[in-house]
C-alpha cells in the first residue's frame, strides 16, 4: 500500500473502497476483486460484501475463510541490482540484496539474478505472487540484454532461439534478437541456474555483461543502478490480470 493510501486509511481513518483494499493487500486485481465480491465470496464483519462498498480500519474482511488484514498489505518494489550484489537472505553475506536494499519491511526477491548480473529485480513481502510469477509452468517472460566477447552470428542466434543443451536438458525455444555486433536481447520463460551464461558457453561465447530489463509487464526503464521504486498501481493491475490464470490463485472457497 502506498504511503499516501496508508496515511489516508490508517491515520485519517477514512473508508477505502473494498476492491482497492483487496488489491493492495495482494489478493487480486480490482477487477477480479469485484468479481469475488459479486460472487459472494467476500465478507465484511461476517456480512456478505457488496460491490462499491467501503471499509474502515478494524473491520474484518474475508475472502472465503481467509482473513485479509492490514498485515497483508503487499509491497512490490522494482530494484536495479548492481553487479556484485548477491540474491540471498543469508545474514552472513555482507553483499546480500537484503542488506543492500535495507528496506524497513522484510521483503525478498522474485527470481534471483546471479552476482555478476545486473538489472531488474523485484522485491516483495508476498510469497503467493512470487510463486505465481516464477513457476516455470506458467511461461511468464523475462527479458535480458546480453553482451558477449565475440561477434554474434546468425547461426548463434538460431541455436540460442531453438534450444541449447545444458544441465542435462535442452532449454526452451525462446526469442533472440541481435542488437549490435556483440549484443543481443533474449526473452526466456524458464529460469535455469545461470541459464544464459551456460547457453552462451556451450556455443563458444563468454558473457561480458548481462542486464535484465523486464519481468512480465514490469520494465527496468530509466531506473538508476542501485535505486528502487514502488510498482505503480497501473503496473500492478496489469500484472494481476496476467497472473489471473496462473496456478496459485484463489479457489471457489477463497483458499489458495
Amino acid at each position: 500500500m502506498s504511503n499516501r493510501i496508508r496515511e489516508e486509511f490508517l491515520q485519517k481513518k477514512e473508508p477505502i473502497r473494498l476492491n482497492k483494499y483487496l488489491s493492495e493487500a495482494g489478493v487480486c486485481s480490482r477487477r477480479e476483486a469485484d468479481r469475488l465480491i459479486e460472487s459472494g465470496r467476500v465478507t465484511v464483519d461476517n456480512e456478505r460484501a457488496t460491490t462499491g462498498m467501503r471499509v474502515l480500519p478494524g473491520q474484518i474482511v474475508r475472502v472465503g475463510k481467509r482473513v485479509i488484514s492490514r498485515q497483508d498489505e503487499m509491497i512490490l518494489l522494482a530494484v536495479n541490482k548492481p553487479k556484485g550484489i548477491v540474491c540471498t537472505e543469508e545474514r552472513r553475506e555482507r553483499n546480500s540484496i537484503v542488506r543492500f536494499l535495507d528496506y524497513p519491511v522484510r521483503v525478498t526477491y522474485v527470481g534471483r539474478l546471479d552476482k555478476d548480473s545486473r538489472g531488474l529485480l523485484l522485491m516483495t513481502n508476498n510469497g503467493d505472487i512470487i510463486n505465481r510469477m516464477m513457476r516455470a509452468a506458467n511461461y511468464h517472460e523475462k527479458e535480458y540484454r546480453v553482451t558477449v566477447d565475440r561477434e554474434i552470428t546468425e547461426e548463434f542466434l538460431r541455436q540460442m532461439s531453438q534450444g541449447v543443451p545444458i544441465l542435462d536438458t535442452v532449454t526452451r525455444p525462446c526469442r533472440v534478437n541481435k542488437l549490435g555486433k556483440y549484443t543481443f536481447s533474449i526473452i526466456l520463460t524458464q529460469g535455469l541456474n545461470r541459464q544464459i551464461r551456460r547457453m552462451c558457453e556451450t556455443l563458444g561465447y563468454e558473457v561480458r555483461d548481462l542486464v535484465r530489463v523486464r519481468i512480465m509487464n514490469i520494465r527496468l526503464g530509466s531506473l538508476k543502478e542501485g535505486q528502487y521504486r514502488k510498482v505503480t498501481d497501473e503496473e500492478l493491475e496489469e500484472l494481476y490480470e496476467m497472473l489471473k490464470e496462473s496456478p496459485g490463485g484463489y479457489g471457489q472457497d477463497g483458499r489458495k
